[in-house]
């Protein structure tokens, strides 16, 4: 049974509270009807940016080490690949398996580039375009945005 209090159900707060502790993300949000309920934490690892200052790729960030800079000739925003979705990402569909792309490397449009793992789902993520991998901007097994950039394809 559900606690509400001025028509906030409290147990669905604790829920997502719950969600976030268990996939170490730092924020979920979530829409039922006219309810919009937003759960964050904060995070000593990470930096605060204004919306108007773009997107914010993980080798700027003190969070974490790209798996591979981007090239330096390359504008990583125009040729990115977001995720387009909250979640884990892999490079690999095992611990034990070569990842699905690396640096360097020719990809076909529809290519697997990487899994995330939302909702104890595995989702294939293809390559949006055929290209050349100039940059891995996530590292193996770590928690990815909505947005965020995850692989510059030239």
């Amino acid at each position: 049974m559900s606690i509400k209090k001025n028509g906030v159900d409290q147990q669905l707060i604790r829920d997502l509270a719950g969600i976030l502790n268990e996939t170490q993300l730092t924020e979920i949000e979530v829409e039922q009807g006219d309810l919009r309920v937003r759960v964050s934490r904060q995070s000593t690892m990470m930096q605060a940016v204004a919306p108007a200052a773009g997107p914010v790729f993980p080798g700027q960030a003190p969070q974490s080490q790209p798996v591979a800079a981007p090239a330096p000739a390359a504008d990583p925003s125009k040729n990115a690949v977001p995720s387009p979705m909250v979640g884990t990402a892999y490079a690999s569909s095992s611990p034990d398996s070569k990842p699905f792309i690396e640096v360097g490397q020719t990809v076909k449009e529809g290519q697997t580039l990487l899994i995330i793992e939302a909702m104890k789902t595995m989702n294939q993520i293809p390559s949006p375009r055929a290209g050349k991998v100039t940059a891995i901007l996530f590292e193996d097994s770590q928690p990815v945005e909505y947005g965020e950039p995850l692989v510059v394809i030239e």
